[in-house]
Order: structure tokens, then C-alpha cells, then sequence
């Protein structure tokens, strides 16, 4: 009769299950987010290192411990529950057709500047004052993984990839970003400050990136929403996005 697999921490991050006779049946991944949540990740080749892998990360890491499952994906869904995660959340993944569907005027007195001209101080103050403004509210644990809290001063990343809208006044009160890797795109961000909300700004800010990105000769972006964000669905549903995939987030407190 094989007795239980060993499992062996191998570095601060990983760890391995081994059988009886030595041989690696499986591993486990931490991830740190930078907003501090730790992500785990198990892969096996035997179904019996499963739960010895969960049990001693979860042991040896202090909580909560968060793990990403395919929507579609009950057994490893299962697996986490039985190793103490429950659920946390839904994420949906819709893919958008770049090709401009249709006009998103702006409202009087707004327009849009390329991050590439935008006054890099007060988009920093821009991307501050969202930020606590999804924190007060929804909260980071809703947010896709690629919208994270920055340290203080923290540049956004590259101007060329970022747009923002601004008042007659200077004010900077919406901003979009888009990361792009090769023959794909993500929309990072979309979001307009509270008291400017409802007035178009946000759609147009995501026609203005998917025309740029159409422009550059990429068809489709994607892009990641909270199950609970009907707004966010809304805006994307409006042009022609198609949900694609869907991800559970399990905690384990």
C-alpha cells in the first residue's frame, strides 16, 4: 500500500510532493500580489498530492490564502473546498472587437489627451484619487489583477498606453489604460471619477483605446470584470464584447 506523498518546501515559493519511491507527483506555487494577497497554485500529476500540498502551504503561510479556479472547473473547484478555501468571488473575462461600433461623444467641456501629452503629476493625483474611491467602495478585492495598488509616487507605466479625460478647467477626471502584449491587448482600467460619473466619459475613454488599438492592427481586446459590476458589463456589452471565460476567487481565512 503507498503511503502519503511527501511534501518538501523548496524555496519561498514552491513547494513539491514526492512518492514513496521519490519520484515529484506534484507542486505548489505562491504568488504576492502587490495589493498583499497571496495567491496559491497547485498542479499534480497524482490526485493523491493534492491535499498534502494545500495542507502544508496552508500551513506554512500565514492567512488569508487566495486561489484562482476556471469557472467551468469542479473538480479542482472541489479540491480547494475540501482543503478549507471557500468562495470569494466571480470574475468574467469578455473579449472586445476593437473596431469602433458606434460614436461616444463626450460631454461639453471634456476631452480626451494621450497620456503621452498629459500632465504626468496630476495623473498620478488622478490615479491616487480613483483608487480610494474603489477602495471606499467596491474594494480591491474586486479589481483584476492587473489594477493594484502603487506605492506612493509610483509612475503608471508607459504614457503611451494611457488616456485621460479633462475639463476646460485642467482638471483630470477619467482615465483608461491598456496593456498590450504580442497579438493580444487587456483593457487594465476604465474608470471616471464619482462626480463625473454618467455622463458618457467612460464610454468614451474605451472607444478612444479600442480605435487606437484597431488603428495599431489589433482586432480584439480583453478585458476583466467583477461578477457583481453590472455597470462595467454594461459599458462592454455596448460594444459587442462576448464573454469568454470566467474565474472563481476561493479565500481561505
Amino acid at each position: 500500500m503507498n503511503s502519503s506523498p511527501l511534501v518538501h518546501r523548496t524555496s519561498d515559493t514552491q513547494w513539491q510532493a514526492v512518492d514513496d519511491g521519490g519520484r515529484v507527483i506534484g507542486h505548489g506555487d505562491l504568488a504576492r500580489r502587490p495589493d498583499g494577497r497571496r495567491f496559491l497554485s497547485i498542479d499534480v500529476w497524482q490526485d493523491a498530492a493534492f491535499a498534502p500540498l494545500a495542507a502544508a502551504m496552508s500551513a506554512a503561510l500565514p492567512s488569508p490564502l487566495h486561489a484562482l479556479v476556471g469557472e467551468a472547473d469542479t473538480e479542482l473547484d472541489s479540491r480547494w473546498q475540501q482543503a478549507g478555501f471557500g468562495f470569494s468571488r466571480r470574475e468574467w473575462e469578455y473579449v472586445v472587437p476593437t473596431a469602433p461600433a458606434q460614436d461616444a461623444p463626450l460631454p461639453a467641456g471634456v476631452s480626451l489627451l494621450p497620456g503621452t501629452e498629459a500632465d504626468q503629476e496630476l495623473v498620478r493625483g488622478l490615479d491616487r484619487a480613483l483608487r480610494e474611491e474603489i477602495d471606499a467602495a467596491a474594494g480591491w478585492h474586486t479589481m483584476p489583477a492587473e489594477v493594484v495598488p502603487r506605492p506612493e509616487g509610483t509612475v503608471l507605466g508607459d504614457p503611451s498606453r494611457y488616456a485621460v479625460a479633462v475639463t476646460e478647467d485642467g482638471a483630470h477626471v477619467g482615465l483608461v489604460r491598456v496593456a498590450v502584449v504580442p497579438r493580444r491587448a487587456r483593457i487594465g482600467l476604465v474608470a471616471v471619477l464619482s462626480g463625473f460619473q454618467r455622463r458618457g466619459i467612460g464610454r468614451a475613454l474605451l472607444a478612444h483605446a479600442l480605435a487606437s488599438l484597431h488603428t495599431a492592427g489589433i482586432a480584439s481586446a480583453r478585458a476583466e470584470v467583477d461578477g457583481t459590476n453590472l455597470a462595467a458589463a454594461a459599458l462592454l456589452d455596448g460594444f459587442g464584447a462576448q464573454r469568454a471565460d470566467g474565474v472563481v476567487e476561493l479565500v481561505r481565512h
